[in-house]
């Protein structure tokens, strides 16, 4: 039990050193993953036309026509991200780019279907950091905790 006691005192200063880099690596994830989103958004709208034919033939997107779909889809990777990285609505935010992500990957079925291996493990590893980011919050370094120290000094 002595033994416990001494790691324990040993890893109590690691403790500190992660708790303090915490909203340093919150703004690094919210950030990636904005960019991540925010340039597949780019890539729609620089060809609307290739977009579309992309929902209507290969995407099979649950309940929504094509169009529709390309519309949110897109929407939601160029009006989300901003909101993240600047931790505003984080929570929210992290939500939306979790549909959009889980919606991409059921309406894919190469990805489905394992024949795309490294894609599917991107969107596994974005969907990991936006549910932390669910989990956690946007940290201390974000708009929202800015908000929320505003309200509570009144």
């Amino acid at each position: 039990m002595n033994a416990l006691f001494r790691l324990y005192d040993l890893s109590a200063p690691l403790v500190r050193a992660a708790d303090l880099l915490r909203p340093l690596l919150l703004l690094a994830l919210r950030l990636y993953l904005a960019s991540v989103f925010f340039r597949s958004g780019l890539t729609k709208i620089a060809d609307w036309d290739t977009t579309l034919y992309l929902f209507t033939e290969e995407y099979a997107v649950p309940l929504l026509p094509p169009a529709i779909a390309a519309f949110m889809g897109t929407a939601g990777e160029l009006l989300l991200p901003p909101l993240l990285a600047l931790g505003l609505a984080g929570r929210f935010a992290a939500l939306g780019l979790t549909v959009v992500n889980a919606m991409a990957v059921l309406s894919y079925p190469a990805l489905l279907g394992f024949e795309c291996p490294a894609a599917l493990q991107s969107h596994i590893a974005w969907g990991a950091g936006l549910l932390a980011l669910l989990s956690f919050g946007p940290g201390a370094l974000s708009a929202d905790h800015l908000i929320a120290a505003r309200r509570a000094s009144r």
